[in-house]
Formats: C-alpha cells, structure tokens, sequence
C-alpha cells in the first residue's frame, strides 16, 4: 500500500503494435480529474466478460490474443490476453479502516466480500502480488482459494496465503530477476523493488515472514510488507509490455534497461523519495504511456468514479511526467473502463 502521512506515501503508502522507435504519442491529460464524472470518457459499449480455461498456469499451449486492461482501483488491474486473465494486487474489496477520516485503526478486521470481488476478476489463472500489505493481498486467498489461481509473490507473501488456506502448489516464491514464460506470449519480469515512506522514512507494518505466522492473520497490521515487488508483463504475442508497481518507491537500477510500453506508476503522496518521478521515467527510458495508479481512496467502492485521495497530488504528478517526459501519453484511469493494448478506451463495463 501506499501510506497514511504518518505512515508512508498514504496508507503507508497507439492503434499499432508497440514497438521502440516510433514516434510517442503526445500528452493527453484525461478528461476531469474530480471524482464527480469518469476520468477517461469512453463509448458506452458492454464489455465481454472473459472466463480463460483453467490450467496449470502456463497457458496450455494456447496462443494469446489481444490485450485489454481494466484499472480496479489502489494499485490493481485485471489484463485479459484473449481468453485468459492476469490479475495484479487485486484489492476489491476496500474496507474501511478510518485511514482517510484520520481515525485509522491498524486492528481492523479482515474482509473479504465474495459478491464484489467475484463480478470483477473473471476466472484469473494467474494473480501477481507486490507486497503483502492489506491494500494489496487482502482479496487473494479469496481469490486463489476459489479459482485455483497460480500467485506470484514473495516469501512472505507465501507464508500468509498458506496460513489464510491457500495451497501450497500453488504459489509460486520469487525475489526479483527471474523471467517467467506463462506460454501463449505471456512473460512475467520479476524485479525486486521498495516500498514507498512517510515523512519520517518510515511506513506501517514493515518486516518479513520466513516461516508461517503463529497463528492466521485477522487484521490488518498482521499482514506485514514482506518486501516489494514490480513487475514487468508481456501481454500476448507482440507486446505490449507493461510495468506495474504496487508502492511509490522503486530501485533504479533494478528497473534500468526495462523499457515498458506502458508503465503504471503509483502515485507518491510525499516527497521522501528523492527526484521520484524523473529518475523512474529515465530508467524506464520513457515509457510510450504513463498511466498513475495509488492515487484513489481505497476505502470507497468501485461503483462510481474514483475520489481522489486527499494527500495526493495528481496534478502534480503530471506535470513532473510532462516535464520529464514530454513524449509521454498520459492515462488517467477509471474503474469503469476498458481499455485496449495502447491503454485507449474500448468499452465501458
């Protein structure tokens, strides 16, 4: 998660193939950026609801089709490649907990609601997971328990699903580096990462769990970060390629020499981290598209538009994307729109 001022960033906290050499497109801002109206206008076209095969999570030999993306919500997105669906940090849920009244609570209970996270995620064969904070891991168990899902995370990330029920075979444990072949054109690029920090230098509920936790968490504070994780998805054969961060911190050279078409950014809601927005787009050679994530209140449902989480400034994050990489498309994202491989809207859900 992104974090709580006190805590960290807040909670802590193209219609031809990509290809490098092309010319960038120019900025594009999105429509309005309050919470009153969608972010992105788009045709009001139903979307296909996707329901990929079940399998061992390399694809069965089947090759992928075309890319969409749906933002849903924090940090998460569902990626449809044809028929089959990736899902990252898929936080639906969004409990309160009082972090945006000023009453947080760190022993608030564990949720899930089957209901709203089951009419979003379709049949997912493969869930990446960042870190292991609430915002992010919440929703999994729920998740792999009842799609049989592979996950893709990290040590502790594994040791908590474990605890909460999830079977072991099916979790897969990285640390950052490895190179993942899903079969069908779905590659997965593990790079190891940074949580974002508060004014301090700090964020909630920091440490990792190398053996199971003593008992099975139910709260929030019992789910700690666990160390970070981006990654870098190749959706389908041809791109486009995508990186996806679940905090506003990064590790430069860890990221260096990735360069994503697309590249969906969290959104700091401080300054801790130093020359943030600059240093990642030139390590990521500048990305054909910016699209910032993190920057909603987590704690509303998915029903309407985004509202806008009062500690982060979006504007301002734009208009450090802009300067520092003029090229750049800029996406600002809704939660009722589908958008295609060059992050434009398709249809609205």
């Amino acid at each position: 998660m992104t974090q709580d001022t006190r805590f960290t960033d807040r909670t802590d906290r193209a219609d031809v193939p990509f290809r490098r050499g092309f010319d960038r497109r120019t900025v594009l801002r999105g429509a309005a950026l309050g919470a009153a109206s969608p972010l992105i206008p788009a045709a009001a076209v139903p979307a296909a609801a996707a329901a990929p095969a079940r399998g061992d999570g390399n694809g069965g030999g089947r090759v992928a089709g075309p890319a969409s993306w749906r933002w849903l919500g924090t940090a998460g997105w569902r990626i449809d490649v044809g028929d089959r669906t990736v899902l990252f940090d898929p936080y639906l849920t969004r409990f309160p907990t009082g972090l945006f009244d000023g009453a947080f609570d760190p022993a608030t209970r564990l949720r899930t609601r089957p209901e709203v996270v089951d009419a979003r995620i379709g049949r997912p064969e493969l869930v990446l997971v960042s870190h292991s904070h609430w915002d992010h891991l919440g929703d999994v168990p729920h998740i792999a328990r009842t799609t049989g899902a592979r996950v893709v995370g990290t040590e502790t990330t594994y040791h908590l699903l474990v605890s909460l029920g999830v079977d072991a075979g099916q979790i897969s444990v990285v640390k950052g580096g490895e190179v993942l072949d899903f079969g069908g054109g779905i590659t997965v690029e593990v790079v190891p990462s940074l949580h974002s920090r508060n004014k301090k230098c700090a964020y909630f509920a920091p440490g990792t769990l190398n053996a199971p936790p003593a008992r099975a968490p139910r709260t929030i504070s019992d789910l700690p970060e666990g160390d970070t994780l981006a990654f870098r998805v190749t959706a389908g054969e041809g791109g486009p390629s995508a990186f996806l961060m679940g905090a506003s911190d990064f590790s430069e050279r860890a990221v260096r020499g990735l360069r994503p078409d697309l590249a969906m950014i969290a959104v700091p809601a401080g300054t801790a981290t130093h020359r943030y927005v600059p240093r990642l787009l030139r390590a990521l050679d500048g990305p054909d598209v910016v699209v910032p994530v993190h920057w909603d209140n987590f704690e509303v449902p998915l029903d309407g538009s985004p509202v806008r989480d009062p500690a982060m400034d979006l504007e301002a994050f734009l208009a450090q994307v802009e300067e520092a990489s003029p090229a750049t498309r800029v996406v600002v994202p809704d939660y009722r729109t589908v958008y295609d491989a060059a992050m434009r809207p398709e249809s609205r859900r």
